[in-house]
């Protein structure tokens, strides 16, 4: 027996053992966050936000590192991340953010770098109206936040992705549904709809850079255009 080899082998080993036990502890803590709903309970400048603040952090150092000129955002609900948004295209002295949503939900905040647009995100009336809102020389990033089902995910995966700049990201949220870890009867959702995009759309990888914090509601989901 040699017993180098034997030391390197128990040391892969453990290294392994190690890997899988974060990853354990990571996603109990994510099962447990989650299932806390203080997310729920989470607001901009007292609008109500359903965010990870993790993902929140990100999203801030990804628009200050591309200064975006249009981030189209698809499922308003209150309007928190719309403002969020804004607010730090605001300190950065440009930008600005078209949101789409089902719903007129009274009392969304009024922003001059917020534009409302109600419909459904993957009708050809509510494209047509978005793209009245972009410039051919934008930036362009894109937030996907709307119905959570993989069916609707894909839809707009495909519909929104060719707005993408290169460089740019299309993040899809909540792709920690359907057991990843959480919510695990909901059924195929983002998750599932983020593998068959990746698998047609060679355009994007995903950038688990992004996924630092170790907790976020959108694991695999912050996608970067390189091509």
């Amino acid at each position: 027996m040699n017993p180098i080899k034997t030391l390197a082998n128990a040391e892969i080993n453990f290294l392994n053992y190690e890997i899988v036990f974060r990853k354990n502890i990571v996603a109990q803590f994510h099962q447990f966050y989650y299932d806390s709903l203080v997310w729920e309970k989470t607001s901009w400048l007292g609008v109500p936000i359903k965010k990870c603040p993790l993902d929140l952090m990100i999203y801030q150092e990804i628009i200050f590192e591309s200064k975006p000129d249009t981030i189209i955002e698809c499922g308003t609900a209150s309007g928190g991340s719309a403002l969020f948004l804004a607010s730090i295209c605001d300190l950065l002295g440009n930008g600005k953010i078209i949101t789409i949503d089902i719903d007129d939900v009274k009392g969304r905040p009024k922003h001059k770098r917020i534009n409302y647009v109600i419909g459904s995100s993957t009708s050809k009336e509510t494209v047509g109206c978005i793209e009245k809102f972009i410039d051919d020389k934008d930036k362009v990033m894109v937030i996907l936040d709307s119905d959570h089902r993989k069916n609707h995910v894909i839809k707009e995966l495909r519909i929104y992705s060719r707005y993408v700049s290169k460089g740019y990201y299309l993040i899809v949220e909540d792709s920690n549904i359907n057991g990843h870890p959480v919510l695990k009867v909901f059924g195929p959702g983002p998750m599932e709809a983020i593998d068959e995009f990746l698998v047609e759309n060679a355009n994007f990888v995903v950038d688990t850079s992004r996924e630092k914090f170790y907790l976020t509601f959108n694991p695999k989901g912050y996608l970067k255009r390189i091509k």
